[in-house]
């Protein structure tokens, strides 16, 4: 399989989980200020998400972009990966109806972790596959950024069952890393 057809696939699917996590949203109970506040946790982890469907969408295009072979493995890495990202509408739901209560926000750390876990999968199996040579390799280096992801989502789904809140900052913590654009694949393909 070529990567374009792989990460066409992924670009559909990370598509609908967009769009999916808005329509799952409730509009405000009235036309009110206070009702608008009220909807405010659940249009902000709504943001929360999309920014980090974004990030993963963003990284895995520029993943893709310097993977030369996809093997059945790196096809069952990417599953594992839009399987976790499909979650986050449920995970949304359960934010808007419960609020920002321990188990749902541990449950999206834990979500965004196994998110974060599988996308690091992907890259593996695409290294793995490209053997000795492997432009990702290269681009990666040690990817500090990603394990530092994959900790922090961890620690704020511990965190979550203590304050909530303090788990929020830590995933808003991971984007912020993220926000900036990572150019190592960029730069690793445009030159030396």
């Amino acid at each position: 399989m070529k990567a374009q057809r792989l990460e066409a696939f992924t670009d559909g699917v990370l598509a609908i989980v967009i769009t999916i996590t808005v329509l799952e949203m409730k509009v405000p109970a009235a036309a009110t200020p206070a009702a608008l506040a009220a909807a405010a946790p659940v249009l902000l982890a709504y943001a929360l998400s999309f920014v980090n469907v974004g990030i993963f969408w963003a990284n895995h295009h520029h993943m893709m972009q310097a993977a030369r072979h996809i093997s059945g493995r790196v096809l069952w890495a990417n599953l594992s990966l839009l399987f976790w990202l499909s979650l986050v509408p449920f995970v949304i739901r359960w934010i808007d109806e419960q609020g920002l209560v321990p188990l749902p926000v541990a449950v999206y750390g834990f979500i965004l972790f196994m998110s974060a876990v599988s996308y690091s999968l992907t890259e593996r199996a695409i290294i793995a596959g490209e053997g000795g040579g492997s432009l990702l390799k290269e681009a990666l280096g040690r990817d500090v950024k990603g394990w530092l992801s994959i900790l922090l989502y961890l620690a704020g789904a511990g965190v979550a069952f203590v304050l909530p809140a303090a788990a929020i900052a830590l995933y808003l913590a991971v984007s912020a890393l993220w926000l900036v654009p990572d150019s190592r694949i960029e730069r690793r393909m445009t030159g030396p």
